[in-house]
């Protein structure tokens, strides 16, 4: 499984992820990467799906995500949105970033961004601290979310030595399919550290 590794950074002790609310199942950790925040876990699961990586996007694309934000008082189940690339770039021309305007909360990070034929163009990673733009600059931003795009990830995955399929930009999915792939390539992760 694909992740950030900010997801799993405090762990101490155990994680479990659960694919389609079935039963848990134990993951470890097999590699991190902690510039680019990426994490690699190895589970039990049997796969439903996997996306292909495409390596390149296009600003204006649409795209969509599929989270787990705040499973207290939200759905368990998961959510999906949808959204546009919205720049080719991160916080200051970081470019190891896509900014998004698919709405993101906490829960989303490690999630696929996916394009409209279902291929990982990138992994969720943060949203802009609004209240703190407010506070400096008297402005409240709306939907500024960014993504660790999909050409480091397969990086990534090539020098850890993980097999993956490359997507190429096909037909567009309805948005119901498209959710449906979502859920399938997805796992809520879970970790019990010294302080949970």
């Amino acid at each position: 499984m694909l992740t950030n590794n900010h997801v799993i950074a405090d762990c101490s002790s155990s994680i479990k992820v659960f694919a389609n609310q079935e039963q848990a199942a134990g993951a470890g950790v097999v590699a991190r990467d902690a510039t680019n925040d990426l994490a690699l876990l190895a589970t039990g699961l049997t796969p439903v799906a996997s996306a292909g990586l495409r390596e390149s996007v296009r600003q204006g694309e649409a795209v969509a995500t599929f989270g787990y934000p705040h499973t207290d008082v939200l759905a368990s189940s998961g959510n999906f949105t949808l959204g546009n690339v919205t720049a080719l770039a991160g916080i200051d021309d970081d470019s190891r970033f896509l900014q998004i305007s698919t709405p993101v909360q906490s829960g989303n990070s490690g999630g696929p961004l996916l394009d409209q034929s279902g291929n990982l163009v990138g992994i969720v990673s943060s949203k802009l601290n609004a209240l703190k733009i407010l506070e400096t600059r008297g402005d409240l931003p709306q939907n500024v979310n960014f993504a660790v795009k999909a050409s480091l990830a397969a990086r990534f995955l090539e020098e850890n030595h993980i097999h993956f399929a490359r997507g190429t930009a096909a037909g567009a999915l309805k948005p119901e399919d498209l959710a449906d792939q979502a859920r399938s390539v997805s796992v809520f992760i879970l970790w019990i550290g010294a302080n949970n």
